[in-house]
Parts: C-alpha cells; sequence; structure tokens
C-alpha cells in the first residue's frame, strides 16, 4: 500500500493546507502517518476554521463553510492523537564546538544513515504542510531536513503547501550548503500574500502544557518573520525559477521530486498533483 507521511507544525497549521492534500491521499487509498516535531498534537490555526474571517492582502475570506467544518471535524477526532516524534526519530545535529565534535559527527551521519536506509523505504511521499506554525518550527528544523534529502536520494516525492516550502529552500547538503531546490521550479507563499499585522501562532505551549500566558493561544507577531518569495527566488539560484502565479485562482508546480503549491487555494490542487505524480508518473507539471 502506499503510504504518505505528513509533517505538522505545533504552533498552528492552515487547515485546508492539510486537508486538501489529506483527502487526496484518503481518496487515492494511501495509508496517511503524521509527524510533528516534538510528538505533540498539532492545533488549527482558528482563522483557518472561520469562514467570515478576510484575509487582509486578499480582501477576502478564503476560507468556505465546508473546509473550515472539514478542519474542525479533524481536530476535534483522533487521527492525529499519535503523530510520530520527528525529535526522537531523527537524532540532534552536533554543535561544531563541541569537543569531541568529529566523533559526534560520525556518530550523527551513521544514525541519519540508518533512518534513511532503514525507516524511509516504508514511505512513498512526504508532504509538509503551511500555515504561520511552520515558519516557527519546519522551516529551519534540521531533523526535518534529513528526511527531506532523505526521500530525495530515495527519489520519492516531496510535497509542500505554503509557508511550508520554506523547508525546501533550507534543506541543502551541510558540507555544500546548496539548497535541494537548486536549479528548481516551484511555487510558495508570494509577497503580494503576505500580511502587514496578524501572522498569528497558536497551541499549548505554555510551561504546563495549556495555553495560559501564550496569548489565551494565539499570539500575533505583525508581519511574517521573512518574506518567503525572496528566499525561494534565492534559493533555486540562476538556473531555477520561482513562479508565483499571482491573480491566478491556482499555483501548483510540480518539478519531480517536488511538488509545490502557493497557498490555501491550491491544496487540493496539490493534493490532485501528488496523486498524479506516484499513481501516474507524473513530472513537470504548472510550468
Amino acid at each position: 500500500m502506499t503510504t504518505v507521511l505528513f509533517a505538522i507544525s505545533e504552533w498552528g497549521y492552515w487547515g485546508e493546507e492539510l486537508v486538501g492534500p489529506l483527502e487526496a491521499c484518503d481518496a487515492a487509498g494511501y495509508q496517511v502517518e503524521f509527524v510533528t516535531p516534538t510528538g505533540a498534537r498539532p492545533t488549527p490555526l482558528a482563522v483557518s476554521m472561520d469562514p467570515s474571517y478576510a484575509d487582509p492582502p486578499q480582501g477576502k475570506s478564503v476560507t468556505s463553510a465546508e473546509m473550515a467544518a472539514k478542519t474542525r471535524d479533524l481536530h476535534a477526532g483522533d487521527r492525529m492523537d499519535k503523530p510520530h516524534d520527528l525529535s526522537g526519530w531523527v537524532p540532534e545535529r552536533p554543535y561544531p564546538s563541541s569537543p569531541t565534535y568529529l566523533r559526534d559527527a560520525e556518530e550523527y551521519y551513521r544514525r541519519v544513515e540508518r533512518v534513511i536506509a532503514d525507516d524511509l523505504p516504508a514511505y512513498d511521499a512526504l508532504v509538509i504542510v503551511g500555515g504561520s506554525g511552520a515558519m516557527v518550527d519546519l522551516a529551519n528544523n534540521q531533523r526535518l531536513h534529513e528526511l527531506i534529502l532523505g526521500f530525495v536520494r530515495h527519489d520519492r516525492p516531496v510535497a509542500a503547501v505554503c509557508y511550508g516550502v520554506a523547508a525546501l529552500a533550507f534543506a541543502r547538503d551541510p558540507l555544500r550548503k546548496l539548497s535541494i531546490i537548486r536549479g528548481k521550479r516551484v511555487t510558495g507563499h508570494p509577497i503580494d500574500y503576505d500580511y502587514h499585522d496578524g501572522t498569528g501562532f497558536e497551541g499549548p505551549h505554555a510551561l504546563d502544557g495549556s495555553t495560559t500566558g501564550f496569548g489565551d493561544g494565539y499570539v500575533n507577531f505583525g508581519p511574517p518573520f521573512y518574506p518567503l518569495e525572496f528566499i525561494l527566488r534565492d534559493a533555486v539560484g540562476p538556473d531555477g525559477e520561482f513562479i508565483g502565479n499571482v491573480g491566478h485562482a491556482e499555483s501548483v508546480i510540480v518539478d519531480y521530486p517536488f511538488v509545490t503549491a502557493r497557498s490555501t487555494e491550491s491544496s487540493i490542487g496539490c493534493g490532485r498533483a501528488l496523486v498524479d505524480v506516484l499513481d501516474h508518473g507524473k513530472r513537470r507539471y504548472g510550468w
């Protein structure tokens, strides 16, 4: 059976950016597993379950009543109660300042190689879910980077939505330090969609595991930490291309092994493209 691994932030994911590809995988009969950075149950962003919320840069609601209900139902169920713990699965990269750095690095690569060789063959694809939380614990998560590099080594597709695409920009061989998407065509959250204010993060992140002292579960960080479009333009290099398709209803790019989707409105298309890659051998789409 085809098995797909979904990587999800613990700081707030956008509902449709999980539901879109997840429903496509379910409809195709795939088995789905989830992984979060520390094994905690992920939390959807409240605004992604609110059809009355108007997205400021687009000046309209980007969440349908149907999609809001699907996100609420998924969150209320037990399907994501026990995600894999990425921190307990993939080792932490050692610091160069360690007095035993060379031996630590050798052991690190031995352990990573065991994950890639022994664990990853069980999975046919990786999906990185978007939402503002992905900026916090997915984009620069070196453990997730190792999974991405491992899927690429196995020639298996990696799909990413919106801010989840940032993890592809930062995933790179630590020796060569070139992005894994260098020379590729990708899409992702464009500068035109960036907030001036209201970039929020959610989840039970207080020391006691509650939301107390964490803005009742929500914190507003104003504009996003970084303009993802600029990072992606730099990451793909002179032989690649960032394709925002701003003004078009959807932006989904397949440049195998990567499937990238611009934002919420392209989440269903991301799932459709991933199924086409897995079941029909699609290698190029959208450019």
